[in-house]
C-alpha cells in the first residue's frame, strides 16, 4: 500500500505493519497507540494461542510426564495445565521454540528442532494471513477504526510472497531500520542473553556446519545449545537486514528506530509515518 503524506494523515481507517528485528523497539512503538482507538495485533500472540496452542501445551505436559508426582496426577486427571500467553508474555512460544544441542543441557535433537520450527514458519504464515480478517472484525465487532500489526521478528524469513502481498495490500508497511550505532547493542544484547528463535532452514543447515566445523563438534547432541545460539545471532542480523530492507523498497516505508524511541504518543507516530512517507521519492 502506498499513498502521500496528506493521505495518509486524512485516511479515517489507518491499518499498519510493523516490521522489524527483535530490539529495534516495535511493540515499544506498537504502545505508544492507545488501545481504546487503535485495535493492536500481535503476529507472535496470535500463533501461540491459535496455530501452536496445541503443540504448546504437549511439550509441557511432555516435561511434567517426567515428574513422577505430576505424572500420576495427570494421568487420574487430578489436574489441569494451561498456559498464560498474554501479548507481554510469549515465553510459552519462545520454550516451545527451543534450541538445538545437548538434551543434557536443555537442548533438542535436529530433527524434533526442525519439526517444530517448521511448525513455528506455518503458524506465522498463518498468523499474518489472518490479518485482513482481523481488521474487519475490529471495525465490526469492537468499533476500532485503526489498526496496528506488531508482526513477528521472522516474518522477512518465510519466503512466502503472497504474505507480504497480503500485508501490503491491507496495510501500510512500515519497517523500522536499526541504525549501525545500535546494531552492536543489539547483538551484545542477544549474544549474553540467547533467545530460541526461527532460522529458515537453509540458514540453519549452513551456519549449524559451519559452528561444528569451527568448534569440531561430532554431533548436534554434544553441541551447547545456548553456545550455538550466541554464535549464530550476528549472523542471524546480518541476514535479516537485507530481507526487511528489500520488503519495505517494494512495498512500504522505512523509519530509523532512533526516531521511533522518540515517539511520546499517537500524534507523535502519525507524524512519524507521515515524514516517512514523504521523504521517500
Amino acid at each position: 500500500m502506498k499513498m502521500s503524506p496528506q493521505e495518509f494523515l486524512d485516511w479515517q481507517s489507518k491499518r499498519i505493519t510493523l516490521l522489524a528485528m527483535s530490539g529495534a523497539g516495535k511493540t515499544t512503538l506498537a504502545n505508544k497507540l492507545p488501545k481504546a482507538k487503535w485495535f493492536h495485533y500481535s503476529g507472535d500472540y496470535r500463533i501461540g494461542t491459535k496455530y501452536l496452542r496445541e503443540p504448546i501445551l504437549d511439550n509441557i505436559k511432555r516435561q511434567a510426564m517426567s515428574v513422577p508426582f505430576l505424572r500420576d496426577l495427570l494421568l487420574s486427571d487430578s489436574i489441569y495445565i494451561s498456559n498464560k500467553i498474554t501479548v507481554d508474555n510469549l515465553a510459552p512460544v519462545s520454550t516451545f521454540l527451543g534450541k538445538v544441542g545437548d538434551p543434557a543441557k536443555g537442548g533438542l535433537s535436529l530433527q524434533e528442532f526442525k519439526r517444530r520450527q517448521n511448525l513455528h514458519h506455518q503458524a506465522e504464515i498463518a498468523a499474518m494471513n489472518d490479518v485482513p480478517e482481523f481488521i474487519h472484525k475490529a471495525e465490526d465487532i469492537y468499533g476500532y477504526h485503526h489498526f496496528i500489526n506488531d508482526a513477528g521478528g521472522s516474518v522477512c524469513e518465510l519466503d512466502c510472497p503472497d504474505v507480504v502481498e497480503t500485508l501490503a495490500q491491507n496495510t501500510l508497511i512500515i519497517y523500522i531500520k536499526i541504525p549501525p550505532t545500535l546494531e552492536q547493542t543489539i547483538i551484545e544484547r542477544a549474544k549474553t542473553d540467547p533467545k530460541p528463535l526461527y532460522y529458515r532452514e537453509a540458514f540453519l543447515d549452513e551456519k549449524l556446519a559451519e559452528f561444528m566445523r569451527l568448534k569440531n563438534y561430532a554431533s548436534t547432541d554434544v553441541m551447547p545449545p545456548d553456545e550455538f545460539v550466541s554464535w549464530v545471532f550476528p549472523e542471524l542480523f546480518k541476514s535479516r537486514l537485507p530481507r526487511y530492507q528489500a520488503i519495505a523498497d517494494q512495498y512500504g516505508y522505512t523509519i530509523d528506530a532512533n526516531d521511533a524511541a522518540t515517539v511520546k504518543n499517537e500524534a507523535d507516530f502519525i507524524q512519524l509515518v507521515a515524514n516517512a512517507l514523504g521523504s521517500r521519492p
